[in-house]
């Protein structure tokens, strides 16, 4: 099977000019129609009990694909997955392992910006002394004694 572009060639090798102008008239009739893909996500939306019913609901009354639903919704694929094969996200449940989780990730996320430190300084300039090393056994071997 040849390329587009290689059809072109050949019909320009061909001489087949008039050939040529149609596929130029069917390009720009397609320029002209094309729409620009609308833009994906930036950021996703909270998964809730509710979004997770609605994701269940588009899927079971349309035909929508798994990607379409995510995308109407303004999800990721995969948490629409989740929803459809394991039932995740439908129990209002605070004790449900997918609350629990993000629960812990956010407290996490809050604990670490808590401890964050400044970018540690110079020795010099906080007149700190360099860690004195500390003397091995000297009946132990190193790969410089051999």
């Amino acid at each position: 099977m040849a390329t587009l572009k290689e059809f072109e060639e050949a019909l320009r090798e061909q001489g087949m000019h008039m050939a040529l102008a149609i596929l130029e008239r069917l390009r720009e009739r397609d320029r002209a129609t094309r729409q620009a893909a609308p833009a994906r996500r930036v950021s996703g939306r909270k998964m809730t009990p509710e979004l997770a019913r609605r994701i269940l609901e588009l899927h079971a009354h349309t035909g929508m694909t798994q990607q379409e639903i995510a995308f109407e919704l303004g999800v990721n694929q995969g948490r629409v997955n989740e929803v459809i094969k394991r039932g995740k996200w439908l129990d209002e449940n605070p004790a449900a392992p997918e609350r629990v989780a993000r629960d812990k990730a956010l407290a996490r996320m809050e604990r670490d910006h808590a401890l964050a430190r400044p970018t540690p300084r110079s020795r010099k300039a906080t007149g700190e002394r360099k860690p004195v090393k500390a003397k091995r056994p000297s009946n132990q071997l190193t790969l410089g004694d051999l």
